[in-house]
This record gives C-alpha cells, structure tokens and sequence, in this order.
C-alpha cells in the first residue's frame, strides 16, 4: 500500500450552521453542503438508519479540507480531554498567535490559555495554544518558529 496524500480531516458537530459560521471565523470557505441519506454513506460509516447534514471547508492557503457532520440521531458530545486515547484534534497554522487569539478572544472564542511560547524540541520558539469549536471539537493554533 501506499498513501498518496490526506484528503481531510473530519469531525461530528451539534449544529452545522453554528460550525459553518465558527469555521468562517478561521477564513474557511464552504465546498459543499448537502444533507445526506444515501445508502454507500450509511454502509460506510456503519449507520444505517442515519441521516447526516454534511459540508467540506477549505482550509485558507491549502487544500485541505474541513468535514462537518451533524448526524441524526445524535449522541450526546464526548468532549474528550487530550490525555483520553480517542481525543483528536486538528491544528492551523498562523502567521501571529498572539493577534490571532486576540481578535478571536475578541468574537467570545474561549481559549484553554493564552498562546504559550514553545521552549524544547523541533518547534522550539514557536508558540501554540488549543480551544475548542461549539462542538466541543479540539483545534490548536500553531506558529511555527522562525527559522
């Protein structure tokens, strides 16, 4: 086998237009949005009953791609903590942690701290700082050291 690239990164939402409009707060862009009931889908996720109100963002600057599902039925989010195996999280990169964090602090972002300077390792003097999307969803913001 081998793997050729990464198409996107996915994740489970409450409410996909609150999603859409937190994502747009990053510059992600909607793709598409549809709500899906198709066999193959149910079959691939193993969910045979469910119908899902899907979207793709773009991720500014890349081609990657954001997938939002709100599933019905739903469960109940996990919100999981980085120590528990499961927990995942997508990280975007920018160019200013510390502007960045402002202005979304500034539109009721809530951060787990202020951007921290990062002291050891390969990213050394680069500086990183996690929150959380409406859904509970992690998301770091990382910038990278200046080499």
């Amino acid at each position: 086998m081998q793997v050729n690239g990464a198409h996107h990164t996915g994740f489970s939402v409450v409410d996909l237009d609150r999603s859409i409009e937190f994502y747009a707060l990053f510059g992600c862009e909607v793709i598409w949005r549809r709500t899906i009931t198709d066999g193959y889908f149910r079959a691939i996720v193993g969910l045979p009953d469910t119908v899902v109100e899907g979207c793709h963002l773009r991720v500014p600057g890349t081609g990657h791609i954001i997938e939002l599902f709100a599933y019905a039925p739903q469960l109940a989010p996990a919100h999981l903590a980085p120590n528990q195996p499961g927990h995942t999280h997508l990280c975007l990169l920018v160019d200013d942690l510390r502007a960045a964090h402002a202005e979304l602090v500034g539109k009721g972002v809530a951060f787990t701290s202020e951007p921290v300077m990062i002291t050891a390792g390969v990213n050394a003097g680069g500086w990183g700082a996690y929150l959380r999307d409406p859904s509970g969803n992690q998301i770091e913001l990382f910038q990278p050291p200046v080499r």
